[in-house]
């Protein structure tokens, strides 16, 4: 049987991105533009600038990559396009592109939630990870813990119930005056730091409740930069030592609770931009180790947005038989929200990322 092509969309944040993925983890080819400069004066993404620029720059970025890959539209045999969740300025650019590609191509829209790109990049670059998993979805806009047993099929363990653990790290570098992006920056500056020097609390470590809080820390690192007592590289250093102690905490309940080798899960899967730090990866791997499992986590390039996460994802849904025929409604609208796992019992907290 022939493998597969499918063209990848992204543009549900800051990162515009089109990748042309095959089904044997080929990624043919690939083009990412960065909004980094666009949004650095204001500390933070500016949805409707970026809505504008996924709008200028998509269209030139998809047939660059065509290009590169020397093929035509016509040779794919599907596009895969982010539906949410995201800001939506910027997923409805992208959608509206993937719908007018298929139907100018006759080929199939396969709908991708994100936050499934995410969950099913590692096996992108591992194709000996098997269903079922344990996922810690760490990025700007959500952290979570999920049991992943197969595309479209998640169970969600564990939630924020206020703020991502990304949007605490972009904060943090806000409050330093580090500039945006911001958990690169806090990494690098942490690295030079004494993460004993401030004394800062770990929200619900020890609790029973399964979830994350990041809210108060983000709250402690203020107050300890406004106190003028300690030095900014010891305030990175202590926050990322903090919050990497809340994801072990919350990461170890839920391999407790989920009994992982009972219910076959072989490996702890870490995605998502906040994936890329070093130090957390470093911690997770050893915590995976003493339950019996490895760590699998995409390449840091991976981490980040992309589209490949988004082609392969779209390649993983038609292999277990989810698009329908001729492809996803072309009237499908886009999400600002779309929970991979729509049956979870709510968590407290108004701020819940879903």
């Amino acid at each position: 049987m022939a493998h597969q092509v499918v063209l990848g969309i992204e543009s549900s944040c800051d990162e515009s991105a089109a990748a042309l993925v095959r089904s044997d983890r080929t990624i043919i080819a690939q083009a990412i533009a960065s909004q980094d400069e666009a949004h650095r004066p204001y500390g933070g993404v500016v949805p409707e600038i970026a809505a504008r620029a996924h709008a200028q720059v998509l269209t030139p970025m998809i047939a660059q990559v065509l290009a590169q890959a020397g093929m035509e539209l016509d040779d794919v045999d599907a596009i895969a396009a982010t539906a949410g969740p995201g800001l939506i300025g910027g997923v409805m650019v992208g959608l509206v592109t993937g719908k007018a590609l298929a139907m100018a191509s006759d080929r199939p829209l396969i709908a991708v939630n994100h936050l499934e790109g995410h969950a099913l990049s590692a096996r992108l670059c591992d194709e000996t990870l098997q269903f079922p998993f344990l996922l810690l979805l760490v990025s700007g806009g959500h952290c979570q813990i999920l049991a992943v047993h197969g595309p479209g099929q998640y169970r969600r363990l564990a939630t924020t119930i206020d703020d991502a653990l990304g949007e605490a790290f972009d904060k943090t570098a806000k409050i330093l005056g580090l500039g945006y992006p911001g958990g690169p920056a806090v990494e690098r500056l942490a690295a030079m730091g004494d993460a004993a020097a401030v004394p800062l609390p770990r929200p619900l470590k020890g609790s029973a409740e399964p979830h994350f809080s990041f809210a108060g820390l983000k709250s402690a690192v203020m107050r300890a930069h406004q106190s003028g007592e300690h030095l900014p590289e010891d305030i990175a250093a202590a926050f990322q030592q903090a919050a990497i102690d809340c994801v072990l905490d919350r990461t170890a309940r839920a391999l407790m609770t989920e009994r992982v080798t009972e219910r076959g899960m072989t490996a702890l899967v870490v995605a998502g931009g906040v994936a890329a730090n070093r130090r957390l990866r470093a911690a997770l791997d050893e915590q995976a180790a003493t339950h019996g499992l490895r760590l699998v986590a995409p390449p840091l390039a991976l981490c980040t947005d992309n589209a490949a996460m988004i082609a392969w994802a779209g390649l993983e849904r038609m292999a277990a038989g989810l698009v329908p025929p001729g492809g996803d409604r072309l009237d499908i609208m886009a999400r600002p929200r779309w929970p991979l796992d729509s049956d979870a019992a709510p968590a407290r907290g108004a701020g819940v990322k879903a």
